[in-house]
């Protein structure tokens, strides 16, 4: 199976990013908004498409809420904060002088918040992750058409220093899609089908947070991805 949706992605954030240091800041400002309203729309779009293929209602309300509780006592979003905020430390280092008329803290605060944008958002994990199952990258050449406006948008501001955000997107991306593809011999259709569905619910939090409607603690739901599986496995055969 040749996996492309990782590198498609790296490849859209490039050339958003290239795009936008040079021209982003031509970009109206009502315009800038719209767009981040119109990528929540299409992540809520790309959940209600992925929770109508769910199979055991039961299976994907129990993976997520199990999850989520997973996630909540491991803090997983507070540590992508901590483990992301290390980034401010490179980027000081390679990028001392950054021009963008805004204060070096704000300029790393601003990136450390866009890079756990593009490398551990919902929609990002699951759509490496169901690459891997069953060789379908359309989630994130989705996420890449998203994610090269909204890397022009940031590259208004960041500049080229936003170009080396694909580095972990890319690492987190092919690690769990390789992961993936070895659980292939062990999956029905139903554990995928379960499976589409949480991530479904996780995408749709994730467009309900771009919009400013709810913030969900997207990152602490990304457990329920793991064990969607086991637990639709569980409940055809058990219960």
């Amino acid at each position: 199976m040749t996996i492309l949706g990782p590198y498609i992605n790296a490849v859209a954030i490039i050339l958003g990013g290239i795009l936008g240091t040079y021209l982003g800041r031509r970009m109206p400002e009502p315009l800038r908004n719209n767009l981040t309203l119109l990528f929540g729309l299409c992540s809520f779009s790309m959940g209600v498409v992925m929770l109508a293929k769910v199979i055991n209602l039961p299976a994907m309300v129990l993976s997520l809420l199990f999850g989520t509780i997973i996630g909540e006592i491991l803090a997983i979003e507070q540590l992508i904060n901590r483990v992301s905020s290390k980034a401010k430390t490179l980027i000081e280092r390679l990028f001392p002088n950054q021009q963008s008329g805004q204060s070096q803290e704000e300029f790393l605060q601003k990136f450390v918040g866009v890079m756990i944008l593009f490398s551990f958002s919902g929609t990002g994990i699951f759509g490496a992750m169901n690459e891997g199952l069953t060789g379908d990258h359309s989630i994130l050449i989705v996420k890449s058409f998203l994610d090269f406006f909204t890397s022009i948008i940031f590259a208004a501001s960041l500049g080229l220093p936003l170009l080396l955000i694909c580095i972990p997107q890319t690492t987190v991306q092919l690690t769990l899609a390789l992961l993936a593809t070895i659980l292939i011999p062990l999956i029905t259709p139903e554990m995928r089908a379960d499976f589409a569905g949480v991530g479904g619910a996780i995408m749709l939090a994730t467009g309900l947070r771009i919009c400013n409607i709810k913030v969900f603690h997207v990152a602490n739901m990304l457990p329920s991805l793991f064990i969607a599986m086991p637990i639709s496995a569980l409940w055809v055969n058990f219960l």
